[in-house]
């Protein structure tokens, strides 16, 4: 079915379940189709959605002169919706929709702690963000409130913050963190366990609330660009891409093509540097620190070059509006080449010990299991979901340049388990050498940089990158004399620390670093 077709039909059934759509709020979010309704039929549209197949995307508020505009995001087969509502300034109530997607429950908790939508018959209205750092009556994305705050002179501590109790003969909790023994960031978790087995895991997290989509009000879209890179380090290529990318539809810029190859490089450099310190970290929490170091020594030589030639260990600050900051030079792509075949003869004899080592298997086989109903209803993408059945992938399935050039085929696999996610991330690194290499060999000769345009008042954009984590969306509005109005930025861990609480049941208290780390969502991706 065509895309023309696909959306008609959508548009039929939205019709049959008598959703009444609305013009189109004024500007474009390509490549997702939006449709613009009436907050009553904000529930019926969603249900529409779920028996359509759609996976929950992201949820995002944005304060009007008068009002909000509210914004969901969904996905099917490639193809993204995205529903838009408008609420009045005294009237700012919407259904919740997290027991059709339970997804999108700590979404509508953190619209509501920082613009004050009030999510009806949601079943969790515990605060999410806010954290005792602000007033019940507060709100700080709404146009009034300052940057700064309201400072007091000591926030109170969030000790009442009421965890949900399971009670029973033997039932005990296990309070961890939020201040950890290693360099981890904070979070909280809650353990309720009976011997050694997990009944249930609760997680607070929020400790590391930075304000992002404050701070962005005001920026030019260069100070928005290095913004967005430090949403969460270790993704900061793919969010400043997903950002800029954001920006350059909305002022429709056009980029070099030889700008677009050379962000791909950096972002499947990201990914390989994080799956390989990723597969050794979890071998490590299982004993086995012979991985641990030998993924550690290529990662520390890959981020090495990474410095060398791009002029950052983490690649932070290169993916700048209309391109990148640094050009690769001939010598340095050869230069890559032989690093990227030195890393294949490394992986293969280390591959073959994690995929059949006796006491690795015992820790990672049927471990930490989460169901594809589970990852699928959570809207897991990444290694997460690929190693749970989702093989949704947006280079290969809502495709963008260069990779709409390239032949990407995902990994995917059925068990769910910790084994499974180390196994996507094997596929993963050596499917994105492959690639750096055809990037390499096609890199076009355009130039590697251009002046973003200014963008009109009132545009809007949406970016949607696959990190190495999975889909990173990010929407832009820009405001008078081409600065930035709104900012959000959604990392793929809103979804992937769900499924870690979902996991963990019926394991044993002592795998539950391991289960954490194949998950490794990130605390600030998700903690703006």
């Amino acid at each position: 079915m065509t895309k023309s077709a696909w959306l008609s039909d959508y548009a039929l059934r939205l019709g049959a379940n008598n959703v009444r759509l609305l013009p189109a709020a004024s500007g474009t979010l390509a490549p997702a189709h939006v449709i613009s309704i009436t907050p009553d039929n904000w529930l019926a549209t969603a249900r529409v959605n779920a028996e359509l197949g759609f996976r929950f995307a992201g949820l995002w508020g944005d304060p009007l002169p008068v009002g909000f505009r509210v914004y969901a995001c969904f996905e099917a087969d490639g193809n993204y919706i995205v529903v838009s509502t408008e609420l009045a300034a005294d009237e700012p109530g919407l259904p919740s929709i997290a027991a059709i997607f339970p997804g999108a429950v700590r979404l509508e908790r953190h619209l509501h702690d920082l613009l004050g939508v009030e999510l009806i018959d949601c079943a969790d209205t515990r605060r999410w963000t806010r954290h005792q750092g602000w007033s019940a009556d507060e709100y700080p994305l709404r146009n009034d409130f300052p940057l700064a705050g309201q400072p007091r002179h000591r926030t109170p501590s969030d000790v009442d913050y009421e965890f949900v109790t399971i009670r029973g003969k033997g039932v005990y909790q296990i309070p961890v963190g939020p201040v950890h023994a290693g360099i981890i960031e904070p979070g909280h978790f809650r353990f309720q366990a009976v011997g050694e087995e997990i009944l249930r895991l609760e997680e607070r997290l929020g400790y590391v609330h930075k304000g992002v989509e404050k701070l962005a009000v005001g920026r030019d879209p260069a100070a928005l660009a290095r913004l967005a890179g430090r949403v969460s380090g270790d993704s900061t290529v793919a969010h400043t891409w997903a950002a800029c990318q954001a920006m350059e539809r909305a002022a429709r810029c056009g980029v070099p093509r030889r700008a677009l190859y050379l962000r791909a490089i950096a972002c499947e450099r990201e990914r390989i540097a994080n799956h390989l310190g990723d597969i050794g970290a979890i071998c490590n929490d299982v004993g086995f620190a012979f991985a641990h170091v030998q993924f550690a020594r290529l990662r520390e030589l890959w981020q090495r070059r990474n410095d060398e030639l791009f002029g950052h260990r983490l690649l932070m600050d290169l993916v700048v509006p209309g391109g990148v900051r640094v050009d690769l030079e001939p010598e340095q792509s050869s230069r890559l080449h032989s690093d990227h075949e030195s890393l294949r003869h490394e992986l293969v004899p280390l591959f073959d010990i994690v995929d059949d080592h006796p006491s690795l298997d015992d820790r990672l086989i049927g471990t930490g299991v989460l169901s594809p109903e589970d990852a699928q209803a959570l809207g897991c993408t990444g290694y997460v979901g690929k190693a749970s059945g989702q093989s949704f992938d947006v280079r290969a399935h809502s495709t963008y340049p260069p990779y709409d050039e390239l032949r990407i085929e995902p990994a995917a696999y059925a068990e769910g388990d910790v084994s499974a996610r180390i196994r996507v991330r094997m596929d993963e690194l050596l499917a994105s050498l492959t690639m750096l290499d055809q990037l390499i060999e096609q890199l076009p000769d355009d130039g590697y940089a251009v002046a973003l345009p200014a963008a009109d008042e009132g545009a809007v954009g949406l970016g949607i990158i696959d990190g190495w984590r999975g889909e990173i969306l990010a929407f832009i509005r820009f405001g008078e004399h081409g600065r930035i109005a709104r900012f959000f930025p959604r990392d793929p861990s809103w979804f992937t620390w769900p499924a870690l609480e979902r996991l963990i049941h019926d394991n044993i208290v002592p795998d539950f670093p391991v289960c954490n780390k194949s998950v490794n969502g990130s605390y600030s991706g998700q903690d703006l």
